[in-house]
């Protein structure tokens, strides 16, 4: 397996820059034209988009895709506004641009068609078993892919609201937090119609569990990362014998080089005279010079620069 995953990254990076490029500039694009259409033409034209497997069955294969370019407008945004949705679509150009920065082409590409195809797979196959015609849009796509954001950069604050900075992996704890609600709110309503019997219950249950999708798609490129997002409440072992090897850590002497002996015995030094021998620190009133007409780099004290052979 360590070997596949060696030869899958090898091959990423070989491969980097092939793929679609800026692909989100063209998925933040789709979706600021459904809205102005939205907005301003056709109220229904979401609705045309949505993934819907009864409607998939019936020859409307678009819906297999086009769901990605309505998360700025529809019922699945949750301000139905210019702002909103400017503020929407250009949050996540941001992350999807940096992904792609981050990753390359080809691994943002696959990972965003990983999300639709895994999305895709789930929806269709809950419809022919259980006949359960599910809508899809793409907000669980976006959710991997602003959990894949801050797994990559933890501390990284962006503005909630456009005004309190906050860190990227408390957002994502919040997100999922979100998330986990809504699953559960979907297995008490399985819960309740559980009178209708197992078969109604299991699909109803399926449904509830489809946000899971979004964080197995997330799990198949991270995996072991995803530790980046927890939150460190307690200091390693390691961390805290650091801290307190600092605080009693003794603090370096500046006059370390006259107590210090090497293994002969000699003291360190800076400058050292080649006739007698003495050096700056034994004597560190003494002045010392170095001989132009030697060949070489040779030092001298001030009583032997006049007074010595010079070496050729």
């Amino acid at each position: 397996m360590s070997n596949f995953r060696r030869n899958y990254n090898r091959f990423l990076i070989r491969n980097r820059n092939k793929g679609i490029p800026r692909l989100m500039l063209w998925i933040c694009t789709g979706n600021a034209i459904v809205f102005l259409f939205w907005k301003f033409f056709d109220s229904n034209l979401p609705y045309y988009l949505y993934f819907n497997a009864e409607a998939i069955m019936h020859g409307q294969v678009w819906r297999l895709f086009s769901y990605i370019f309505t998360f700025a407008s529809g019922p699945s945004f949750l301000f139905s506004s210019l702002l909103g949705a400017l503020i929407s679509i250009m949050f996540y150009y941001w992350i999807g641009s940096t992904l792609e920065n981050v990753w390359g082409t080809l691994r943002f590409n696959l990972f965003y068609l990983c999300g639709i195809l895994l999305s895709d797979l789930y929806a269709m196959l809950i419809y022919w078993i259980f006949g359960a015609p599910l809508t899809m849009t793409s907000d669980y796509i976006n959710l991997s892919m602003f959990l894949a954001v801050a797994t990559l950069a933890p501390e990284q604050h962006v503005l909630l609201m456009m005004i309190l900075p906050v860190k990227m992996k408390w957002l994502a704890w919040v997100d999922i937090g979100f998330t986990l609600y809504g699953i559960i709110s979907g297995l008490v309503q399985a819960v309740k119609i559980s009178f209708l019997g197992a078969f109604y219950t299991t699909a109803y249950v399926l449904i509830a569990l489809f946000p899971l999708v979004a964080l197995l798609n997330y799990l198949l490129f991270f995996g072991r990362d995803i530790k980046n997002l927890l939150p460190n409440l307690r200091r390693s072992p390691h961390r805290r014998k650091q801290s307190r090897a600092k605080v009693s850590e003794p603090q370096p002497n500046p006059d370390w080089a006259k107590n210090y002996r090497s293994s002969s015995g000699e003291r360190p030094y800076r400058h050292k005279c080649t006739v007698c021998g003495r050096t700056d620190t034994e004597c560190p009133d003494l002045e010392f010079r170095y001989c132009s007409k030697c060949k070489g780099y040779f030092c001298y004290c001030i009583d032997h620069i006049n007074n010595h052979t010079h070496v050729q």
